[in-house]
C-alpha cells in the first residue's frame, strides 16, 4: 500500500505538471485568486528556491541516492504495517522521484504553483514538504523508527 500511496502522488505530479506544460506559458502568471494564488509556469534549474543554480548532475546523483535508500528502507520495514514513518517515506521517494524524473528528461524542474509570498513550486515539492514533516512528527513520536 505505501508504494501505491507514493505511485498516486508520483503521477499526480506528473500530470499536474503536463497540464501547465501544455496550457501556461514560460514566466507568464494566470491568476487563480489574484494576489493569492497563480499559475506560473518556470523551469527551476537549481534547489529549493532556485539555489545552485545549473548543477544538475549533482542533483540527479542527490536525487537518485536518496530515491535509492528511501526504497530499500521502505522494502525493509514492509513487515511493520503503515505508519507516519513509512508514509513519510513515501510522499519524500515520490517527490524526489518526480523531480528526478523532471531533471532527467529536460534538465530542470517544471514548477507552477504560485502562492505570491513564496517561490514557485510544484506537488512534487509539497510532497517532500509534507514527507519531511510526518517524518520529523513520526522521529519525535517515536525515536525507534
Amino acid at each position: 500500500m505505501i508504494f501505491i500511496i507514493a505511485l498516486f502522488i508520483l503521477l499526480l505530479d506528473q500530470c499536474t505538471k503536463l497540464l501547465a506544460v501544455k496550457n501556461l506559458i514560460v514566466n507568464h502568471s494566470v491568476p487563480l485568486v489574484k494576489g493569492v494564488l497563480h499559475l506560473s509556469l518556470t523551469h527551476n534549474r537549481g534547489a529549493a528556491f532556485g539555489i545552485l543554480k545549473n548543477q544538475t548532475p549533482l542533483f540527479i546523483f542527490v536525487s537518485a541516492f536518496a530515491v535509492i535508500l528511501i526504497y530499500s528502507v521502505l522494502r525493509g520495514n514492509r513487515h511493520k504495517g503503515y505508519s507516519f514513518y513509512s508514509i513519510s517515506l513515501a510522499f519524500i521517494l515520490a517527490g524526489a522521484l518526480g523531480n528526478l524524473l523532471d531533471r532527467l528528461r529536460f534538465g530542470y524542474v517544471i514548477d507552477f504553483l504560485d502562492f505570491r509570498v513564496w517561490p514557485v513550486f510544484n506537488v512534487a515539492d509539497s510532497a517532500i514538504t509534507i514527507g519531511a514533516i510526518l517524518l520529523g512528527y513520526s522521529i519525535l513520536k517515536n525515536p525507534r523508527n
